[in-house]
């Protein structure tokens, strides 16, 4: 398959963004508002320094160093963080400091990640000892959460820390223990541990069905971590987890496109779809954990397969060069207010999709710079 135009796609997106407006929030481009500290623009972010890794092609960097130096002053202040909130997304784009520290020597970045840091020891928990999702949400896991925070807290200590992974290894213990369903071997997007939000159940605590973009930041998390913490037992309890979830979700890949659907236990039910990012992440998940010997060869296969599988269905020629297109918009669990969002099977079918949004091109940039690993591998070293 030829994937010259993705570059030029991913390009077009940088050059029409700057650090007040991006061309890949479609959450703000709705809204018209300016771009704020977020999750949507760190995922982007964090698949621009990649593909900067990759192809040694500094414009990916040097917009994401002009971008990230909008928001942070030089004592560390990030500016619109809205520290009480407690909100787990907004710890999300921080994981990009440490590498902007290393290739600048800027001492802004480091200490904004102290800041960031420091906002999670203030960070209230369940009692089980995992963090809110957000203090609107008060005693509630999502495994959206896992993504955001822990990987920047892992980045934290193997930076700037001891070394100690410890309470990262609680909390994803916790989410294996009490949101993972035996029977499939998938992850349940919310767990409630007061059991008494409207959309959880009254015994388990946990919202009524799996969400594939949940299950996504959850594989991509647990990718990433396994890259960043050093081998031993919290590393090899990651590695149970992450391949367990990944077996497991391989039986829900649909057999013709490699994608997975956005209600992924209901494949071919009415209303339900074959979902971009959630397919995205699990395309990278698997080529990751392949490249780094965690997983069988045949997972970068089937990761292929699905990064594949998105070109042909989802990317689309355009006047303006390339949309991705099947991209969920978004979808969450209440708050108390907001009852639609409850969890069921036509709540996660009837949120808007979209085109070009991070939270889709994002992970599709991240499967791309591991296919392109793939290929330079192969490359470099020719079957005989």
């Amino acid at each position: 398959m030829n994937y010259g135009k993705i570059d030029e796609f991913v390009l077009r997106l940088v050059e029409g963004s700057g650090p007040e407006y991006t061309a890949w929030n479609m959450e703000k481009v709705r809204e018209g508002k300016k771009t704020t500290w977020n999750y949507i623009d760190g995922c982007m972010i964090t698949a621009l320094l990649e593909m900067a890794r990759i192809t040694k092609d500094s414009r990916y960097s040097d917009f994401a160093e002009r971008f990230i130096d909008h928001f942070v002053e030089e004592d560390g202040t990030i500016l619109t963080f809205e520290p009480d909130k407690y909100n787990l997304d907004d710890i999300n784009e921080g994981r990009v400091l440490f590498e902007l520290y290393e290739r600048t020597g800027k001492e802004k970045y480091r200490l904004a990640a102290e800041k960031l840091h420091e906002q999670l020891k203030r960070h209230p928990r369940t009692p089980e000892g995992n963090f809110w999702h957000k203090a609107i949400y008060p005693n509630q896991v999502w495994l959206d959460g896992i993504y955001m925070a822990q990987p920047f807290r892992a980045l934290y200590e193997k930076h700037f820390g001891d070394g100690d992974y410890s309470d990262i290894a609680k909390q994803i213990g916790n989410v294996y223990e009490k949101m993972r369903s035996p029977e499939k071997g998938l992850y349940y997007h919310g767990y409630d541990a007061s059991k008494t939000a409207f959309w959880a159940d009254p015994e388990t605590g946990l919202s009524k069905n799996f969400w594939l973009r949940s299950l996504g930041w959850l594989a991509v998390a647990l990718a990433d971590l396994l890259d960043i913490v050093p081998r031993g037992p919290q590393w090899e309890q990651f590695e149970k987890m992450f391949c367990e979830l990944m077996a497991s979700v391989l039986s829900f890949a649909d057999p013709e496109t490699g994608l997975y659907w956005q209600v992924p236990d209901q494949p071919g039910r009415e209303g339900n779809y074959l979902e971009t990012s959630g397919s995205a992440m699990m395309a990278y998940a698997m080529l990751k954990g392949a490249r780094l010997g965690i997983l069988e060869k045949e997972y970068a296969a089937k990761g292929r397969k699905t990064f594949d599988g998105i070109i042909e269905k989802y990317l689309t020629f355009t006047d303006g060069g390339l949309s991705l297109g099947g991209i969920c918009l978004v979808a969450g669990l209440g708050p108390e207010n907001n009852r639609r969002r409850d969890g069921s099977y036509e709540y996660y079918i009837s949120e808007p999709v979209v085109e070009n949004d991070a939270k889709g091109v994002a992970p599709f940039v991240l499967a791309y710079t591991e296919v392109k690993r793939l290929e330079e591998k192969s490359s470099c070293c020719p079957s005989s």
